[in-house]
């Protein structure tokens, strides 16, 4: 009997061992977001943020997300991304949130275990795909104006913008 046959059926098998680690990305795709929304919404100006609670990385958290639309008082998608001293993702909590929980954004080191933890929030439907890593990527970024309804300035939101911009020249 010839080995040739099982010798092309091992390699065989091996190039689609290859070939499905391959398939198997870690990163999410903007066709990925596009199948996660659907036409109807449950009241207008409603979105979708990435939601999930302690998860090992950023893949986990956005592969398992709620397909759920954030309740009308969240304005805003939060993600607090905790990393270890090699900048290794040790946890990702994604969420829906108000401007009262988007008032604290950045980086900040945890002294106790030497882990990094960075804080982000961003206006938009599932705009919270990616983890903040450093202060560059972890802000506060509104696409809104900051006009009310009432023709008013919002107070609350410009302090918060302004403090945002004096704090992040000076750390």
């Amino acid at each position: 009997m010839e080995a040739w046959p099982t010798v092309a059926w091992v390699l065989l098998m091996t190039n689609i061992a290859d070939w499905l680690k391959t398939v198997q990305s870690r990163d999410f795709t903007m066709m990925d977001i596009i199948l996660l929304h659907p036409s109807t919404t449950p009241h207008p100006g409603s979105f979708k943020c990435f939601t999930c609670e302690d998860a090992a990385d950023n893949y986990e958290c956005n592969r398992w997300a709620p397909d759920v639309y954030c309740p009308k008082d969240a304005r805003y998608c939060h993600t607090l991304h905790m990393m270890d001293n090699y900048g290794d993702s040790a946890s990702v909590t994604k969420r829906c949130a108000s401007l009262k929980d988007c008032r604290f954004t950045g980086c900040a080191g945890i002294t106790d275990n030497g882990y990094h933890m960075c804080s982000s929030c961003c206006e938009g439907n599932i705009c919270n795909m990616l983890v903040p890593r450093n202060t560059s990527s972890a802000i506060f970024s509104s696409t809104s104006p900051l006009v009310s309804s009432s023709g008013g300035f919002l107070p609350a939101t410009l302090s918060y913008i302004i403090i945002t911009i004096f704090t992040a020249r000076h750390v």
